[in-house]
């Protein structure tokens, strides 16, 4: 009998081990899956589980990944379509409800389901619009090794139960709205490697403690408000890239490991000298302190570490000379030094300006032609009137002291000080004069009269040009006539909405473009002089030089009758006529394009922040940006609107760019009008990367954000890139111009980058262009 049953034992169990078998998730944590579809409130990622899916055998997707171990969950990633916090931030408005999951959403509910996938070591949860306190539950998932909540709408502290998480390596929480400080109990995680918490509101001091984490590689704590000086990093030696711009921190530069390969501090209160142990780290690769206060002159050391790619100072106040005996490392790529008080000579190694390298020295008293600068007096009144301030905050010490040691004689010398300031200004009242007539009209740009008046602080060289071009003035209506011989019909070479433009050759035998404008709103001569004394300001390499203007009015100067613009003339055409769909001219390549974009970029920055005040809305499309015969592109038209016509109805009277849509909140952000610009700079970008008018069926227009979707996409990506570069143009390159394309096209002002972050990624993906193009030459030999 026991051998029979044996047997049956036997046959039952090699039954079993013929049967096909599959990795069979638990019932209970397919249960939960399917609540947790339902408490996130049925986000796309998930819209194909339903109770017949197995789970454990779906096909990881760029929106959800589920990888099993045995029968349990070990990995899950969900990505969804909400709108990050970032789009938000500086609106004026916090209208976010729309975007987060509706008020029955419950983040304990939630919080406390998800953690009974109890052996989950990876989780990311992203976009998805959850709401509500970081659950301090999430100490349950005892195995959990990456936590990545990026993009929600998560507040309050971190709980401090997440220190009990011993097998973290990373943590992301990004672009959250978590306040409070950062903890100290992060030393508490001793495997973390990547902790990453930017764009929170967090505050208070950067904890001693965090420097104790031997093991932590990445460190990226920007866009919150923190302040007060960082830790002593010199003992963690595995620390490779550390991020903490956009806040308050400072004023000591701080004690780095010398395993540091990116840094960048930039937009912070660093104001000191950049120390000589710097020279000492010989992986650093980026190096971004700009828009500080540091002194001194940049050490020279800087420029030849072996492994220096980027090097940005750009925006603070350094001075001095430059050694000419600089060394520069061959991996030096960008260089951007603006906007300090260099004077000098540049030397030989920061000369060379090409497609390998990009030199940014705008805006210091160097001696060059290369790039617009100050007088040397400028750098010289400008340092001493930072001594000054200096020497005033010491006296005013002093001054203290002596108060405070004086006493009553101190107290009696303020009461008649301020007796005697009593009888002077009843003196001066006496004799008070009245005020001048004031310039009753304002520009259109919301720019006052006065301040037109005094717009002379200049970040470019303004008293000279670009070089071999004459300087501003005001042209007589009979040169002009006679260059265009009488404003013949033969000489006129385009008309739009601003009025005429004509070709004219003026008496020295240079060609010149003039703008006849049709103006709408009827300005006074006097105000509109003072439009033509800022515009004579704005000159830089990659916009198209305003040379004059001529204003014909009555003999008694009371009445306009016409108003002309006298313009270099750019004779290669425009960007669009360089493009395969539009061909007239020598098409581009994506070098060439990447150059030409570049620089119609560093023209919007210099026009937003290189005047005071900044020229906004600037009519910005791709058939105004010119080529010149060494396809520099310079863009044209630049103020126009500001100076026509009332901003306000701009949009609605300029039709724009083919395959352009109305900018989607200019109406009622006016506040941030630079942004519009940005906006209009990514339709460019679009038609640069897409080099044709795209249609579909030959006569659909795209809309905008289906371009984007199609360009983001690599699958349909070659249906809309250019033909002419698809095969040419490096994929990580292309993908870098796509992706700050879809940041400028976004349809909240608030989250379109700055013209800074726009030119350094162009720059960069030339960079990654140029260093793997050699890989797409073919062999002349084959």
């Amino acid at each position: 009998m026991a051998l029979q049953d044996y047997r049956k034992t036997l046959v039952t169990v090699l039954v079993l081990f013929l049967l096909p078998h599959s990795q069979q998730l638990q019932s209970s944590q397919a249960i939960i899956l399917l609540r947790i579809q339902k408490l996130l409130e049925f986000p796309k990622a998930l819209d194909s589980l339903t109770n017949a899916t197995d789970f454990c055998s779906l096909q990881p997707s760029a929106s959800l990944t589920i990888v099993c171990s045995g029968d349990t969950i070990t990995q899950l990633s969900i990505v969804g379509d909400k709108p990050s916090l970032a789009s938000y931030k500086n609106s004026g408005t916090f209208a976010v409800s729309k975007q987060t999951l509706s008020q029955a959403f419950s983040a304990d509910s939630f919080f406390t389901t998800f953690t009974k996938l109890y052996s989950l070591k990876s989780v990311s949860l992203v976009s998805l619009g959850i709401w509500g306190p970081l659950s301090s539950k999430l100490d349950r998932l005892s195995s959990l090794e990456m936590l990545n909540l990026t993009s929600n709408f998560l507040h309050g502290t971190i709980p401090y139960q997440l220190g009990q998480l011993r097998n973290m390596k990373t943590l992301v929480l990004d672009n959250n709205m978590l306040n409070g400080s950062v903890p100290d109990w992060f030393s508490a995680l001793p495997s973390l490697e990547l902790l990453s918490l930017k764009n929170n509101n967090l505050s208070g001091y950067v904890p001693d403690s965090i420097s104790s984490i031997q093991e932590l590689r990445v460190l990226s704590l920007p866009g919150n408000h923190l302040y007060g000086n960082l830790p002593d990093f010199s003992t963690m030696t595995g620390l490779q890239v550390l991020d903490v711009g956009d806040n308050a921190l400072g004023p000591d530069f701080p004690t780095l490991g010398k395993g540091l390969i990116s840094l960048s501090l930039r937009k912070n209160r660093f104001r000191c000298h950049i120390p000589l142990y710097v020279r000492t780290l010989n992986q650093l690769e980026y190096f971004d302190l700009s828009f500080n206060a540091l002194t001194g002159s940049p050490p020279s050391f800087l420029f030849s570490l072996p492994a220096i790619a980027v090097i940005n100072l750009a925006g603070n106040s350094l001075r001095g000379t430059i050694p000419h005996n600089l060394s520069c490392s061959h991996t030096l790529r960008f260089v951007d030094l603006s906007a300090n008080l260099l004077t000098g000579r540049l030397p030989s190694c920061l000369l060379t300006i090409s497609d390998e390298k990009t030199v940014n020295i705008e805006g210091n008293c160097l001696v060059t032609n290369m790039q617009p600068q100050h007088s040397y007096s400028h750098c010289q009144a400008a340092h001493l009137s930072k001594e000054v301030h200096k020497s005033q905050k010491q006296r005013n010490v002093i001054v203290f002291v002596v108060i405070a040691a004086g006493g009553v004689a101190a107290l009696l010398l303020l009461v008649l000080l301020v007796c005697v300031l009593i009888r002077w200004v009843r003196y001066k009242k006496r004799f008070r004069k009245l005020p001048g007539k004031l310039v009753p009209e304002t520009a259109s740009t919301g720019i006052s009269s006065e301040l037109l008046v005094n717009a002379r602080y200049i970040s470019q060289g303004i008293k000279l040009g670009p070089h071999g071009l004459p300087q501003y003035r005001s042209f007589a209506l009979e040169e002009l006539e006679e260059a265009t011989n009488n404003f013949d019909e033969a000489s006129l070479i385009g008309e739009g909405f601003y009025g005429k433009l004509y070709k004219g050759r003026m008496e020295d035998g240079n060609w010149v473009a003039i703008r006849c404008l049709k103006l709408e709103w009827k300005p006074s001569v006097q105000n509109l002089k003072l439009h033509m004394e800022l515009f004579a300001k704005l000159r830089h390499q990659n916009l198209v030089s305003l040379l004059g203007h001529c204003i014909d009015s009555e003999v008694d100067g009371s009445n306009m009758k016409n108003v002309f613009l006298v313009f270099e003339f750019v004779s290669n055409g425009t960007l669009q006529s360089h493009l395969s769909g539009n061909m007239q001219e020598e098409c581009l390549t994506w070098p060439q394009r990447l150059t030409a974009i570049s620089g119609v970029a560093r023209a919007i920055h210099f026009l937003h922040i290189g005047v005071v005040p900044g020229v906004f809305i600037n009519n910005l499309k791709i058939t105004n940006v010119l080529l010149d015969q060494n396809h520099i592109a310079k863009l044209s038209d630049y103020g126009l609107p500001g100076l026509t016509i009332d901003v306000l109805e701009f949009e609605a009277k300029v039709e724009g760019h083919k395959f352009t849509q109305k900018e989607p909140t200019f109406m009622s952000r006016r506040k941030m009008i630079d942004k519009t610009d940005i906006y209009n700079f990514g339709l460019i970008l679009l038609e640069t990367i897409a080099g044709r008018f795209p249609t579909k069926q030959s006569q659909e227009v795209y809309k905008v954000h289906e371009m984007v979707n199609l360009m983001s996409n690599q699958d349909t990506r070659s249906n809309i890139v250019d033909p002419a570069i698809v095969n040419t143009c490096v994929e990580e390159s292309l993908q870098i111009v796509v992706d700050i394309a879809a940041k400028c096209l976004s349809q909240e002002p608030a989250s379109r980058p700055s013209m800074e972050d726009v030119i350094w990624n162009l720059q960069y993906a030339a960079q990654v262009q140029d260093t793997t193009a050699s890989d797409l030459q073919p062999d002349e030999n084959t």
